[in-house]
């Protein structure tokens, strides 16, 4: 009986190896077409954005794919030359860029201080912070436009930035301080034993261990803010105005000018894309260690 059920232990390994094999290769099947689904948008702006306004109008752009003799960089070129196209690009990058690290650098000094130092009234102000989540962003655009408009901020790149920054840090503050309060504290106490300061254990201690929460907010901080339209709209000018803006404004002008629309949109997309990719591994490093916390 005991050399059976030795020699049967074996087999059954030896069994489930394809099983395993043939379950993983279905998972890998399945993420890859999730991928090439959620890709498909995506190449075919950028698949339109290269064919001329014609060809568009004719017939689909999966058309390019049997007939890349369409394909040109032409419309890139115009674009390029567009000077308005390429001054809102940069306004969308000085808009987005200091907002979210103005978010990210004063969300990690709150959350550390909301999680590990006492002071008076620390949680009757994290429940306001808590509280401000639940505020809609359309009911501070007048009050916040008029604020503006007597500080000479209304129509600049630093009010939009001032909104997006306001307005983004209660969930950041409430996102980093839940994440720093997990640490140990065992292990900030000795750090406090060895003499280390409030700063020194927050910016030694502290933010390399929240670095995967803290890559998490700034995508999606970066995402949200380049992508936005609504305060963009209202609170920039024709000078300071960033790229969703102005796409939408040659929409409203030109109709369907997919010639310019199409590139313009995909440069819109590339750049959050890349932003992603890049810092993918945090971003997930990020939502494991919340999962397991």
């Amino acid at each position: 009986m005991t050399t059976a059920q030795g020699t049967a232990a074996p087999r059954r390994k030896a069994a489930a190896r394809p099983a395993k094999w043939l379950s993983r290769g279905v998972i890998q099947v399945f993420l890859l077409l999730v991928g090439l689904i959620w890709l498909t948008p995506a190449a075919g702006l950028f698949l339109s954005s290269l064919r001329t306004e014609e060809a568009n109008a004719s017939s689909g752009w999966w058309t390019a794919l049997t007939t890349p003799g369409q394909l040109s960089l032409d419309n890139y070129t115009s674009l390029l030359k567009d000077s308005g196209i390429v001054q809102a690009f940069w306004n969308t990058v000085l808009i987005s860029v200091p907002t979210t690290l103005a978010v990210v650098a004063i969300a990690a000094l709150a959350g550390y201080a909301f999680a590990w130092m006492d002071f008076p009234g620390r949680d009757w102000i994290f429940l306001v912070v808590v509280a401000m989540l639940v505020v809609p962003v359309q009911i501070g655009l007048l009050p916040v436009a008029k604020l503006f408009g007597a500080l000479g901020l209304f129509g600049s790149i630093p009010g939009v930035v001032l909104f997006h920054t306001a307005y983004g840090l209660p969930f950041a503050i409430f996102l980093l301080r839940n994440y720093f309060a997990e640490i140990p504290k065992e292990m900030l106490e000795a750090a406090r034993m060895d003499g280390g300061g409030e700063w020194r254990i927050f910016s030694q201690l502290v933010l390399p261990l929240g670095r995967p929460a803290i890559a998490s907010l700034a995508i999606f901080q970066f995402l949200w803010v380049w992508n936005d339209m609504l305060v963009a709209l209202l609170f920039a000018d024709n000078e300071s105005q960033p790229l969703t803006v102005a796409l939408q404004s040659q929409m409203r002008q030109f109709g369907s000018n997919i010639g310019v629309l199409a590139p313009g949109a995909f440069l819109s997309l590339i750049v959050p894309l890349i932003v992603f990719f890049v810092f993918q591994r945090h971003f997930v490093q990020g939502i494991m260690a919340g999962s397991v916390k």
